[in-house]
């Protein structure tokens, strides 16, 4: 009987043992290539992967800050000939959050800038498509090296809650800084609509 008890108890073990290995070669994409079984997705004849190593250049290199400008944290959204009026409040747009990485080629920084935000439905809120003016601008010390302004379209599909969206500004390049001089600003173009 303790031999049964003891032969199960292994049993038991070996086939949980072979569950986590199977488990773990599903959490990979080529699992069978991996194993590198010929004529199972383990070809040598496979391309080489792309390096995609960071160069001690592009570790060390300036990738400018970027901030919400002043006065730019928040575009209000009202109907035509009405300002300032909380009850005709259409809508409320926030910046949440804010990121940049950098590319590095001929002398030239391309900055890619993403800012997270928010819209929040007023009282006179409804449910389409709102356009908030994001305005995204670099300096260099005192001179303005980029500014763009554009209308971002996000989809309202419900008014009882705040709406996520996501606007990624890709175009922004400059000759690369010789000194850390330049700032990215990110912002609403006006504090409120008519």
């Amino acid at each position: 009987m303790a031999f049964r008890f003891i032969v199960g108890k292994r049993l038991a073990g070996l086939a949980a043992a072979g569950f986590m290995l199977v488990a773990a070669g599903c959490q990979g994409g080529d699992t069978l290539g991996a194993m590198k079984l010929p004529g199972l997705g383990g070809d040598s004849a496979q391309a080489p992967a792309q390096d995609d190593r960071i160069s001690i250049e592009e570790l060390q290199a300036f990738c400018p800050r970027v901030a919400v400008r002043d006065g730019g944290a928040f575009y209000d959204s009202f109907p035509r000939n009405v300002r300032d009026d909380p009850s005709k409040l259409i809508y409320r747009a926030t910046i949440g959050d804010m990121t940049r990485s950098c590319t590095y080629a001929n002398g030239m920084t391309t900055i890619t800038v993403a800012v997270a935000g928010r819209i929040i439905p007023g009282p006179q809120g409804k449910t389409g498509t709102v356009r908030v003016p994001m305005q995204v601008t670099a300096i260099q010390g005192t001179q303005v090296v980029y500014s763009q302004t554009r209308n971002h379209e996000v989809a309202v599909s419900d008014t009882a809650g705040a709406t996520q969206f996501l606007m990624t500004e890709t175009n922004i390049t400059i000759p690369t800084p010789t000194t850390r001089n330049v700032a990215v600003f990110v912002g609403y173009e006006n504090s409120s609509s008519r």
